[in-house]
């Protein structure tokens, strides 16, 4: 008895090692089978994403392709717009043409005559523009000499330089060496070389060259200096007008300019003067200054002028003027005499002439 219950137990025993064995072997197998459905699902998960992500970005290419059509169409469509209206414009315009062939016609007009009459009329105009050069060739425009300013500007100066006898009047006194006494007595010391050469002398004789330029070739002049005295430029012109046409002899007395040293004090009546020498008397007069006088007709009372003496002589001087001539200033204006400017400018007005105080680089 004791040995079946043995037995028995022994039985039991091993059936529950089989039972272990067949779930653990069933654990096994279910963690085989998990892990296998985990490794699956990644690996769809995986690609079901790679296959998100390019429709994604088959979806934003779809979108930007859209909006280039709309943006095309918008385009296409200002296009068609544009063209319908040259289109109308072209259509308005054939119409207009038509009408008016169709009312040339009605008076008579035909195309041969249409033709014919336009191309009189360009042979009136060609021969007009020949007459109008063969004119230009034989006056030379309506200057005696040419003249270019530096850069070859051109300018526009309000002067008035018509007139059948034309006066020229340049300030040769020592002031016309420099703008600021210091520099003048600085050059005035210096080699007459040197001081022909001082900027604003050389700015003086360039204004000259510029007048002289400007000219009209039938007209006559006189080129004048003045410092204490009143001379022509030219030795033995004095009292005589000469040929703008003689372009040798207007090239000699600039030339002639030249060789003159500014120097002495200033009289604007000698200068004025001297004017009245001439026969006939100037239409038109030109004066390159830079202030009022110094003196009269004779020498200076004294070493020193005061403002007001100036301005006294320089009305004194006006008397002697010719009487409805226009007065054109050029004026260089210098340090310390402040009522130049204004005594030259009422000149100019009431004389009918121009007033100009020139930059630096003019002309």
């Amino acid at each position: 008895m004791a040995r079946k219950k043995r037995e028995f137990t022994t039985f039991n025993l091993s059936f529950l090692d089989i039972m272990s064995c067949g779930f653990g072997a069933v654990v096994l197998v279910f963690l085989i089978i998990d892990h296998s459905i985990q490794t699956v699902t990644k690996d769809l998960n995986r690609d079901l994403m790679s296959e998100v992500s390019l429709m994604e970005e088959d979806v934003r290419d779809g979108q930007e392709g859209l909006v280039k059509l709309r943006n095309t169409l918008s385009e296409v469509d200002n296009q068609m717009v544009e063209a319908k209206g040259q289109a109308t414009r072209i259509t308005e315009d054939i119409d207009n043409y038509e009408a008016l062939i169709a009312d040339l016609r009605k008076d008579g007009f035909t195309e041969r005559s249409d033709i014919e009459s336009l191309k009189a009329e360009i042979r009136a105009l060609e021969n007009e523009v020949k007459k109008l050069r063969e004119a230009a060739e034989k006056d030379s425009g309506n200057s005696a000499r040419t003249f270019v300013g530096e850069g070859n500007r051109q300018y526009l100066t309000g002067l008035n330089l018509g007139g059948r006898n034309i006066a020229i009047l340049l300030d040769t006194s020592a002031s016309m060496l420099a703008d600021k006494l210091v520099n003048i007595i600085r050059l005035r010391n210096m080699d007459t070389a040197i001081q022909r050469k001082a900027d604003k002398w050389t700015r003086a004789l360039s204004t000259v060259d510029w007048l002289t330029a400007q000219l009209p070739v039938g007209s006559k002049y006189q080129l004048i200096t003045f410092n204490t005295e009143a001379a022509p430029a030219l030795a033995g012109s004095a009292g005589k007008w000469l040929e703008v046409a003689d372009q040798a002899q207007l090239e000699k007395v600039t030339s002639e300019l030249r060789k003159i040293t500014p120097s002495g004090g200033t009289s604007l009546e000698n200068a004025f003067l001297s004017l009245q020498k001439l026969s006939p008397l100037p239409d038109n007069i030109f004066l390159i200054t830079d202030g009022l006088p110094t003196q009269g007709a004779g020498g200076p009372r004294g070493n020193k002028v005061s403002g007001d003496e100036r301005q006294r002589l320089y009305r004194q001087a006006v008397k002697m003027l010719p009487r409805n001539v226009p007065v054109n200033i050029i004026l260089a204006p210098m340090e310390g005499d402040p009522m130049a400017a204004s005594e030259f400018w009422q000149l100019a007005q009431v004389s009918r002439g121009s007033f100009m105080s020139p930059s630096r680089d003019w002309p």
